[in-house]
């Protein structure tokens, strides 16, 4: 998961990442997202909540190491994030696989 969450950053540096509960559930219902990492220390709440909107919008679901998605993407503390690009979010799924 190393490698994923590295292309993560990288994701961040080019825009192409939405961060934070609400933000990515509204871009979920929206159409904008192609994958959605959830961090695994996220909240009960947060967990059902957004995969619920991925299962319905047919939205990939990753899972991060616990308390690691945050550091990975320069904003400690955040739980979830949403890739907006098809090409990078393929490779952050491929590269999640690989480990």
């Amino acid at each position: 998961m190393n490698r994923a969450l590295n292309m993560l950053g990288l994701c961040a540096r080019a825009g192409k990442l939405i961060s934070g509960e609400k933000a990515c559930l509204q871009s979920i219902r929206a159409g904008g997202v192609y994958a959605v990492v959830l961090d695994a220390g996220a909240s009960g709440n947060a967990v059902k909540s957004i995969t619920d909107a991925c299962s319905h919008h047919h939205v990939t679901l990753l899972t991060a190491p616990e308390f690691e998605l945050g550091d990975a993407i320069g904003k400690p503390g955040r739980m979830v994030v949403g890739i907006t690009d098809a090409k990078l979010a393929d490779r952050v799924a491929q590269l999640s696989q690989e480990n």
